[in-house]
């Protein structure tokens, strides 16, 4: 059941808009993509054992396993990225002595503010904020990727005329080697 919803869930998002070209100019902003295509391979050639759990509407499952395809689970991170050319003025960015904060400025970009922390230059955490609203349905998502640690999913949707959906997936990584 949970495994179906995944793969439901993977493929709304796969169909969700078009991609756009990248257009080789300099990136105003974190490089979201790139970081975690990055570490979709390393992770590719660590496969780590993780401790996975899968909550939809209080329905939990939990397994441990190896993750075969890096690139499609970190597909909601990938998605947030900020660097569309139309979009180079639409975030403030406030850089902290540990941390960078990028906050939109307008209500209706999804992607409502991304917070990138590290640690002696190296990136210890990555937080995004996701909202989207309408008059059909609204959805809020917290994703969070600690390199090594866990990775953590919540997403709520409510829906008109269906009702609310609730998922929370939780990653904690057993076998990963810290680099």
């Amino acid at each position: 059941m949970i495994t179906g919803v995944l793969l439901l869930l993977g493929g709304l998002y796969a169909c969700d808009k078009p991609q756009i070209k990248e257009t080789g100019a300099e990136l105003k902003y974190f490089d979201l993509k790139g970081f975690f295509k990055a570490d979709s391979a390393r992770l590719a050639k660590l496969n780590p054992m993780i401790n996975k759990t899968v909550d939809h509407n209080g329905e939990k499952e939990s397994k441990q396993l190896h993750i075969a395809n890096w690139g499609a689970e970190f597909n909601l991170f990938k998605e947030s990225d900020i660097n569309k050319p139309s979009w180079r003025n639409s975030y403030s960015v406030q850089q902290n002595a540990d941390s960078t904060v990028y906050k939109a400025r307008y209500p209706e970009l999804k992607t409502r503010q991304i917070i990138i922390r590290k640690t002696s230059g190296k990136i210890t955490s990555v937080t995004i904020y996701n909202s989207t609203h309408n008059f059909l349905y609204s959805t809020t998502e917290r994703l969070v990727y600690a390199p090594d640690a866990y990775y953590y999913i919540e997403k709520d949707q409510h829906i008109k005329l269906i009702g609310n959906n609730n998922y929370r997936i939780k990653a904690n990584f057993s076998g990963a080697q810290q680099q």
